[in-house]
């Protein structure tokens, strides 16, 4: 039964209750998960389901255990079912609808990224050490996850300066004729020179691997026996390089220690709820070492029980991350048993071997790492509520200034910036109460071609174009899409004016856009605002509203400026090579190893070029006729 086939002046109540009735009767009696939409098409629930027949039964009889729930029901217009073969599978699929679509009534992760990690590339004659994001493609040993980027710099300038390894790219190895800076300050032992046999280099190598590996006593010791050995040798200059090296891995090594000697690797959560609103703090335990931590605040209903909340969370968090042997914390799941099937069968998959178990330890060295991040969750969300309370503050000051009917939820900065037209770059800064949303940020390289260099408006209006033609896109395909309340453009009436038309051309006329403008002499305070209908406007020098918004426009400057940068470095570094038809990685590589650089092969004949490998008569003559156009 869908919805046009009861009365239309049906109740929302009757129509949810007959609509699930009538799902509930074709649903199988398998395990499978739910999804429930409302009106507009936007995912309200994810849920799974041991039964989905059961599951859905429950709802179309009316038994709720909170309002909110009844809510929900009340709400729903459709309903799709996917079935599984497990519920195990049911629950997997279930976290990964969650962080995708994100609905109204779930428990739901916020402010989710990636972890850095090191990797040792061994696809390479002499590894290289690096930091690393994303899927394991390459081939090679990862080490992680570091819960910040500062955490794994400094784990990265430790191996440097302990094992001398490399941290070029091939590119830069194979066309390197002298030791660089790095083998200068002692942080590389320059196997591209040959200044270190690669069966000695593949010994340092070993050693980082063992080291990372939680073998740093093993190490250590290995590395104090040689320093004896030099210095009883009476080659001082040997024992005071490797002495340093010592102290370089005694420093980390000591930093990092954990003193429970049973956890070699595991991750530690620890949840404090209050208020309505939640923290799990993580903290990454690896090789006997303290990889660093970070606090999560997850969107939760005050009804969410502490057991549902961490449940949901785990599922989520690990979605699309490595699972370790084994999961610490405070609070025991809801289904932890499922959990545990779960995340053992995810790594399998992984490694086609490995058990996790989620415990909560009551004694003991494990018990004291878990109140450890427990209190770290206490002192966060207590934070996060004051630094809430004076938010709201703030944003009810901006609804107030702009007439808005309610707190903005989710605010849109936008900037541009080049220099004379180049480079051009468009940026979009995302705020909401919760602060700013980097990992929404977003950048747009600017590419009209009928632009006049340096037209600000015509730059603005295509990144308007095209950020919100995708937002009417998703809208019609039916995403779950967020739709900003309030649009801060960098400019004055000129630039404002641009975007109303934008945004009246694709019918979303009800997101209010106001331009900011800096004032005379560009001081800060002295700005004007530029609304649809109203005359230009300031605000009080002291307004919280008006600090708040210009730390918006300057982190939109900043987002903007950066992005800029980077696109003018990469186009400064752009190797001529590039350009030539027919020159791919492997012949550039060929090239620039054979000539030394993209100007030494400007300078060479057509002769020389035909005897580097790969290249053709006919590419030789091409290569060389690029270099000589007009």
């Amino acid at each position: 039964m869908t919805e046009e086939s009861l009365p239309a002046d049906s109740p929302p109540s009757l129509v949810a209750a007959d609509l699930i009735r009538d799902e509930a009767r074709r649903a199988p009696d398998k395990p499978g998960v739910y999804r429930m939409y409302g009106e507009d098409g936007a995912c309200l629930y994810v849920g799974k389901a041991r039964s989905l027949k059961k599951r859905i039964l429950q709802y179309a009889q009316g038994r709720f255990h909170t309002q909110r729930i009844g809510l929900m029901v009340s709400l729903t217009r459709s309903m799709e079912l996917v079935v599984t073969a497990s519920e195990t599978e049911a629950l997997l699929l279930e976290s990964n609808f969650i962080k995708k679509l994100k609905p109204r009534f779930n428990v739901v992760l916020r402010d989710d990224k990636s972890f850095a990690e090191l990797m040792i590339r061994r696809d390479h004659r002499a590894p290289q050490v690096r930091k690393h994001r994303g899927a394991h493609t390459l081939k090679g040993d990862y080490f992680g996850p570091f819960a910040s980027t500062w955490a794994v710099n400094r784990t990265l300038t430790t191996l440097q300066k302990a094992f001398l390894l490399r941290s070029c790219s091939d590119s830069v190895y194979e066309t390197r004729t002298r030791p660089c800076m790095l083998h200068q300050i002692k942080r590389c032992s320059a196997p591209c020179t040959g200044l270190i046999s690669l069966d000695d280099y593949g010994a340092l190598v070993d050693e980082a691997e063992a080291f990372l590996r939680g073998k740093s006593r093993a190490v250590i010791g290995r590395l104090s026996r040689e320093m004896q050995a030099a210095s009883d040798a009476m080659d001082f200059e040997q024992a005071a390089r490797v002495r340093d090296r010592i102290r370089a891995l005694s420093a980390i090594a000591m930093e990092n220690s954990v003193t429970a000697e049973s956890v070699a690797e595991a991750d530690v959560f620890a949840l404090h709820s209050d208020g309505g609103q939640a923290c799990v703090q993580v903290f990454f335990y690896r090789a006997g070492q303290n990889w660093g931590g970070r606090a999560y605040f997850p969107r939760v209903d005050r009804s969410d029980t502490d057991p549902e909340i961490l449940a949901a969370f785990l599922g989520q968090f690990y979605e699309d991350k490595p699972v370790p042997r084994q999961i610490l914390s405070n609070v025991v799941p809801h289904e932890k048993d499922l959990l545990e099937e779960a995340f053992s069968m995810k790594a399998k998959v992984a490694d086609g071997r490995r058990v996790v178990s989620v415990e909560r330890p009551q004694r003991g060295d494990r018990k004291a790492l878990v109140d450890h991040a427990l209190t770290n969750a206490r002192e966060a969300l207590g934070r996060k509520m004051a630094e809430t309370s004076a938010q709201s503050k703030i944003l009810d000051e901006v609804c107030e200034a702009f007439g808005l009917d309610s707190r903005p939820e989710r605010i849109e900065i936008y900037d541009n910036a080049h220099i004379s037209g180049s480079n051009a770059v468009g940026g979009m800064v995302v705020a909401g109460p919760e602060g700013f949303r980097k990992n929404q940020y977003r950048k747009f390289n600017i590419r009209g071609e009928v632009l006049t260099p340096g037209d600000d408006y015509g730059m603005m209006r295509e990144v308007m174009r095209r950020r919100f033609t995708r937002l009417v896109k998703d809208e019609d395909e039916g995403e779950a899409v967020e739709r900003p309340d309030l649009l801060l453009i960098d400019g004055g009436a000129g630039q404002l004016a641009e975007v109303q038309a934008v945004l009246a051309d694709l019918g979303l006329d009800d997101i209010l856009a106001v331009g900011v403008a800096k004032g005379p002499d560009r001081d800060a305070g002295k700005e004007h605002f530029f609304m649809p209908g109203k005359p230009p406007f300031m605000l009080p020098l002291k307004s919280p509203a008006l600090y708040y918004i210009q730390r918006l426009r300057d982190e939109a400057h900043r987002f903007a400026n950066g992005a800029h940068a980077k696109r003018r470095s990469m186009d400064i570094k752009r190797n001529p090579l590039d350009e030539i038809e027919g020159v791919g990685p492997g012949r550039k590589k060929a090239l620039l190893h054979a000539f030394g650089s993209a100007k030494g092969v400007s300078r060479a004949a057509v002769v020389d070029l035909e005897k580097v490998e790969g290249v053709s008569h006919a590419l030789a003559e091409r290569i060389h006729a690029f270099f000589r156009k007009a």
